[in-house]
């Protein structure tokens, strides 16, 4: 059997393999996506896929730094709700769900842990999560939506986007059909694949537009039938398996580099500022 510096699967080691873990100080890294909706061609699971995907190879780079955790595979769908298959999960218990996931890790000992997050509206709730583990535990929580970690180097971008900016890389896109292509092409169908760019951005408006990597000064955010008709928002026409591949590699590898930069930072202490101590508590939940 391989050693506890050397198993990067949280769920692969025993009870006594977690206090090894923890003295060694692995972060875990939690995987978080949805079932939703992903146009014509691509499967419901494209979110959680990508995301488990860049999480577990930065944590195969990185064995004795880190633990990739299974997946939380659904997510907030609320507003793709218009198209069959997509399952809800209400921000709130979406946000208790993944905290008690990050409090029963801090609880044991683990002191850092990472959430890397594969659907655009778990993201804001994902921060959320990561403040609410600071402040209503003794570990820190760093975050991240995995296709952040392909701008890490300016010029990468060039290497694989071939689609408008914005909105060509949006949802079910160039960049997650790249990327299915390459994890699991036995189930795009090849034949549906059709380019549709989002009715908002067509309107050419300088505050409310979007794109995967990039958005106007104002949010918006409507029912995703009311800005397309086939679920795609993107020139998915544009992908390749190889630009997955290389998209995969890039962000796993940027994923790691911060887990061994994020493992050798210290944790500093809180100073209290008051002139008297604070004679009640802080009013956060803790259980």
């Amino acid at each position: 059997m391989p050693s506890v510096r050397e198993i990067y699967k949280f769920d692969e080691l025993t009870w006594p393999e977690v206090n090894e873990a923890v003295a060694l100080g692995k972060i875990p890294i939690i995987p978080t996506g949805s079932v939703e909706q992903h146009g014509h061609h691509l499967p419901l699971s494209v979110d959680h896929l990508c995301a488990n995907a860049v999480a577990t190879e930065a944590a195969r780079l990185r064995p004795a730094l880190s633990l990739v955790l299974p997946p939380v595979s659904y997510g907030y769908v609320h507003h793709v709700m218009d198209f069959p298959g997509s399952l809800n999960i209400h921000f709130e218990h979406f946000i208790q769900y993944v905290l008690d996931i990050c409090k029963s890790l801090a609880y044991h000992g683990f002191k850092k842990m990472v959430i890397v997050n594969g659907h655009g509206s778990n993201h804001p709730l994902c921060e959320l999560i990561a403040r609410r583990v600071v402040v209503e535990t003794d570990a820190v929580c760093a975050f991240c939506s995995w296709w952040q970690m392909l701008r890490v180097n300016p010029d990468f971008e060039a290497k694989w986007r071939e689609s408008v900016f914005p909105g060509g890389c949006a949802h079910a896109c160039e960049l997650e059909t790249s990327m299915l292509l390459y994890l699991a092409p036995e189930l795009v169908r090849m034949d549906k694949i059709k380019s549709e760019l989002s009715k908002t951005n067509q309107l050419g408006s300088k505050f409310t537009w979007t794109d995967l990597f990039a958005g106007g000064p104002m949010g918006l955010v409507e029912w995703t039938s009311q800005y397309s008709d086939s679920g795609v928002i993107g020139e998915a026409e544009k992908a390749t398996a190889e630009k997955g591949k290389l998209c995969l590699d890039e962000a796993s590898r940027n994923l790691a580099a911060f887990i061994a930069e994020f493992h050798a930072r210290p944790i500093r202490p809180r100073t209290a500022h008051q002139a008297e101590a604070p004679t009640m508590p802080l009013s956060y939940p803790t259980d």
